[in-house]
């Protein structure tokens, strides 16, 4: 049965976008935890703009691929994966710590909120497919 059929690439994606999520939690979890840490530098999850250049969304152009053999040739999100980069931005602070810890829980209840919306997606997904494998009867 085909992938898109069952909706796995959807799935499929809304796991990996999970997986930044939970460890976009961690990375500002550390950052709190490391708000008084002279020199500490904030962490940052590179997540979304690899994932949108890999299905072919761009800010100008994004490209719907109905059958396996348009072009475009396959699609690269399986490879994307979440990573951990260090903001070496300017610190207004003496010790070298550039964490603030306002923005930081701000990004932090942002992100539960992206959390919550991806899992109640794939919960919903899951909800079709199950009324469709057992014909409509519950």
């Amino acid at each position: 049965m085909s992938k898109m059929v069952t909706g796995a690439i959807d799935v499929g994606i809304l796991k990996k976008a999970m997986d930044a999520a939970l460890l976009r939690h961690k990375a500002t979890a550390n950052n709190i935890a490391n708000v008084n840490t002279k020199g500490y530098k904030a962490e940052r999850v590179a997540f979304e703009e690899a994932m949108k250049s890999a299905v072919g969304m761009s800010e100008d152009m994004a490209l719907k691929k109905t059958n396996e053999f348009h072009i475009g040739g396959d699609m690269e999100w399986t490879s994307v994966k979440p990573e951990i980069v260090r903001d070496e931005s300017f610190s207004q602070r003496l010790d070298g710590n550039n964490v603030d810890i306002d923005s930081e829980m701000v990004d932090m209840a942002a992100n539960q909120l992206l959390y919550n919306a991806l899992a109640q997606q794939v919960s919903n997904k899951i909800s079709v497919l199950r009324y469709v494998i057992n014909e409509g009867r519950r």
